[in-house]
């Protein structure tokens, strides 16, 4: 092909010279002339002058010049010697591109005569650039089924030289598939053609890479190159195709909707739209096509619902692979469920008891079944209970359990139980579920009623209204219901005991006392007695206790003066002697009483309200000793009244008043000294023993000796009877208010006993008579004072001596009365 192409060029080249030959011959008209490109400037192209046969002068004289058809001069005539130069540096492809022959048209002129030739240059062309292509890389697809033999034509060369020098061959790089085909146009240029040799395979080579040569025909010859780049297009032979038929995975039940399950892919030989994949669910049932969705293009299994383990363990998705021509494959992904501890452990009981009876033995509370839907550790479950209560949990078969009592229980002791079954499974993390058993202990009539005090003290004032309430017992049962209903009764007292049913009620139901009747302090002072109270319980169950009632004193008595004797005869016939030289403080006599009440309400105190004479005679208000004030005066009336008040210190105090009459005398000479207000004779026979004879004298100390003497044995008499009675009276109780017997001796006497006034006796004689007072009076129990008139001495004075027992304190309601002796008396101390 190569010689062929070398001698269609040398062919042409005969021509053209053939032509070009005849032309000059024949050309006297038009001239030619030629000069090689990348000539320099100024070059000679040809000696003008010789060339027309003129001489050199004659081309100047005639004003020869060169003139172009274009405005580009590039030829220049020398007038001087004739020579046409030229004016630039010529290129052959920039005057004429691939034109060949390469011929710049010019003429000569010439005046005087005027004359013009026609003239021609031909550019010679030197090989100054190597071929070219315009596309370094050319793309050629060939399908990978073309059959061998195809001729694919390609880019040709470009070479600006011309002639020999333009491109002259093409060649390839070696290869296996193709090989090189000149062929010529008709243009007469040559282009190249690939032809294939061998079938291509796209699923073993996609692409190949070839070199293509453009060789010109200068010697050496320039060459230029392009790179071939062969894409083997693909044809859908090939169907998709997966690693495996079968794909297994795992995921866990409580995995979230659209998560990823896993990732299918098919591998296709094929390229392009034959190698587009394609995926989809095949023959998948609803379950299958509402829990998965595959994404066609990627293949990935996405899970669209919930799955729960203990519905569905296992998946099985059948999967198509289609590509884009139509072949597919097929595959089947199997999916496990993953069990996860999303379940609690469920109880279900079987029998259960709400109601046990206390000191019970061991009795079974419920039988109960555990289960847990989850699968594994996550199913496997424990049972327990709180460890403080007093029940067992026992393990039976197939997941059973019965809860049952450890012993006997006690109601009192704790009445209801709540027991928390714990159920826990073993998973990660561990679920648990809790059930609450109610136990209720029903009560047995096992304990007794117990009083909240084993003795109750009640002090209730005396004088009280009938029906009042007093107070109230109260008992417990730790029992309930029935057996805690509790009925109150009195005891039936003992022999010899106060009736105290005559005395209080007792209300059954609610245990409040009440007085059946009003009660006096001194008559009974304290009573007590038994209550019982009993439950409903069969056999009924009972406690007792013991009441104590106390009575607290009211005032209800008023003071009662013991002496002097309220009796005005009495009074009148044996005044309080005092001698007018008597000195202040000086005793004249004491006031006696005693107040049937206790404690603050037998407090007395003494006043002295009236006097004859107001500032010579005082009281002691704890005493009630009268004592001289001041000194007694001759100016004194002989005659003095004394009105003596006794109070008590109750609430509201009660009192009594005495009167008192004093005589104030010049002296006891006498054994009796009438009243200065006594009738005339009396007076007179007084006055006559006062200043008579012996015979006067002795009668009258004869008749007193007989008084005396019948007074003493009365008065004997008397007081024995009062012993008597005092004794019999505090046998039966300490409630009476017995006064003693109390003898005051003074020339004239009084004899007290049960409140009576009795004459007594006159005279003393070593120890004298005694005033007893009981203790049921102000004091708190009896004492005994010494009280003597010294008939001898004449004074005639009153005194009370000192008690039989000495220093003797008495407690009365919190605070002490001591009786000390004082001067012939006694006084209370308070404290």
């Amino acid at each position: 092909m190569a010689a062929r192409g070398l001698h269609f060029q040398a062919k042409r080249q005969v021509v053209f010279l053939f032509l070009f030959g005849g032309a000059c011959l024949a050309g006297s008209g038009v001239r030619h002339y030629s000069v090689r490109e990348e000539t320099e400037k100024g070059s000679v192209v040809i000696n003008l002058a010789q060339d027309l046969g003129l001489k050199v002068g004659v081309l100047s004289a005639r004003n020869t010049r060169v003139v172009s058809d274009e405005n580009n001069q590039r030829l220049l005539l020398d007038p001087q010697t004739g020579d046409l130069l030229t004016n630039e540096k010529l290129d052959r492809e920039e005057l004429c591109g691939p034109t060949e022959p390469c011929v710049l048209d010019f003429q000569i002129l010439m005046d005087n005569p005027f004359q013009i030739y026609r003239a021609k240059l031909r550019v010679m062309d030197v090989n100054d650039h190597s071929p070219v292509f315009r596309d370094k890389e050319m793309v050629l697809k060939v399908p990978e089924n073309t059959a061998e033999g195809t001729a694919f034509r390609l880019e040709r060369g470009q070479d600006s030289d011309g002639g020999i020098n333009s491109i002259q061959n093409y060649t390839i790089s070696p290869n296996p598939f193709f090989h090189l085909k000149i062929s010529g146009s008709e243009e007469g240029t040559i282009y190249p053609e690939l032809v294939l040799d061998q079938a291509l395979d796209w699923e073993e080579q996609q692409e190949l890479s070839l070199t293509l040569t453009a060789l010109d025909g200068a010697s050496p010859p320039r060459s230029g190159t392009a790179s071939i780049r062969i894409v083997v297009l693909d044809v859908n032979d090939n169907p998709p195709l997966f690693a495996h038929d079968l794909y297994g995975t795992q995921i866990p039940e409580d995995s979230p909707a659209g998560s990823l399950v896993m990732k299918v892919s098919a591998g296709d030989t094929d390229s392009g739209v034959n190698a587009a994949v394609s995926y989809s669910l095949l023959d998948a049932s609803e379950d299958v096509r509402t829990t998965f969705h595959i994404d066609p293009s990627s293949g990935e299994i996405i899970l669209r619902a919930l799955l729960d383990y203990e519905i569905v363990k296992s998946y099985r998705i059948n999967i198509q692979a289609t590509d884009g021509g139509g072949l597919s494959a097929r595959c089947a992904v199997l999916v496990e469920v993953l069990d996860t501890n999303d379940n609690r452990p469920e109880l279900s009981i079987s029998s259960m008891t709400d109601h046990i009876a206390e000191n019970s033995p061991e009795t079974v509370v419920a039988v109960f079944k555990v289960k847990d839907r989850d699968a594994g550790e996550n199913g496997k479950m424990v049972c327990s209970i709180q460890d403080d209560l007093p029940f067992l949990l026992k393990s039976t078969v197939d997941n059973f359990y019965v809860l049952m009592t450890a012993g006997p229980l006690d109601r009192e002791a704790r009445a209801q139980y709540t027991i928390t079954i714990t159920v826990s499974d073993l998973g990660t993390p561990r679920l648990q579920s809790q059930h609450n058993v109610t136990v209720h202990v029903s009560d047995v009539n096992d304990n007794a009623p117990t009083f909240s005090q084993a003795l109750y003290t009640l002090f209730v004032l005396e004088n009280n209204s009938p029906a009042l309430h007093i107070g109230s017992v109260s008992a417990s049962d730790r029992d309930a219901g029935t057996n805690a209903q509790l009925t109150y009764s009195l005891l039936t007292p003992r022999p010899q005991q106060v009736d105290v049913g005559a005395l209080v009620a007792l209300d059954a139901a609610s245990g409040q006392l009440f007085a059946l009747r009003a009660l006096d302090y001194e008559t009974l002072r304290a009573f007590e007695f038994g209550v019982r109270a009993s439950d409903g319980g069969s056999p009924a169950l009972s406690g007792e206790a013991r009441v104590r009632v106390v009575l607290r004193d009211a005032n209800d008595h008023a003071p009662r003066v013991l002496y002097p004797p309220r009796n005005g005869s009495a009074a009148g016939a044996c005044p309080e002697l005092v001698p007018r030289g008597a000195e202040a403080g000086y005793v004249v006599s004491k006031v006696v009483a005693v107040d049937g009440d206790s404690g603050r309400n037998a407090w007395l105190s003494y006043e002295l309200l009236q006097a004859t004479e107001p500032g010579l005679f005082g009281v002691w208000a704890h005493s009630g000793e009268v004592r001289t004030a001041r000194p007694v005066s001759e100016r004194d009336a002989p005659q003095q009244r004394l009105l003596v008040q006794v109070r008590d210190h109750g609430e509201p105090p009660l009192s009594a008043s005495v009167a008192l009459h004093v005589l104030l005398v010049d002296g006891f000479s006498q054994p009796y000294l009438p009243r200065p207000d006594a009738p005339a004779g009396q007076a007179g026979q007084a006055g006559q023993a006062g200043v008579g004879g012996v015979g006067g004298e002795a009668g009258q100390a004869e008749a007193l000796t007989v008084s005396l003497v019948v007074a003493l044995a009365a008065v004997s008499s008397l007081f024995l009877a009062s012993v008597l009675a005092l004794v019999a009276a505090r046998l039966c109780g300490r409630g009476g208010a017995g006064a003693g017997a109390v003898a005051v001796g003074s020339g004239c006497g009084v004899s007290v006993a049960e409140g009576r006034f009795f004459p007594a006796g006159a005279g003393c004689g070593g120890v004298g008579p005694l005033v007893d007072v009981g203790g049921a009076g102000t004091l708190s129990q009896s004492y005994q004072y010494e009280v003597c008139v010294s008939g001898g001495s004449g004074t005639g004075e009153f005194k009370f001596m000192k008690p039989i027992i000495p220093n003797l304190t008495a407690k009365v309601t919190g605070k002490e009365i001591e009786h000390s002796p004082l001067h012939s008396g006694f006084e209370f101390k308070y404290e």
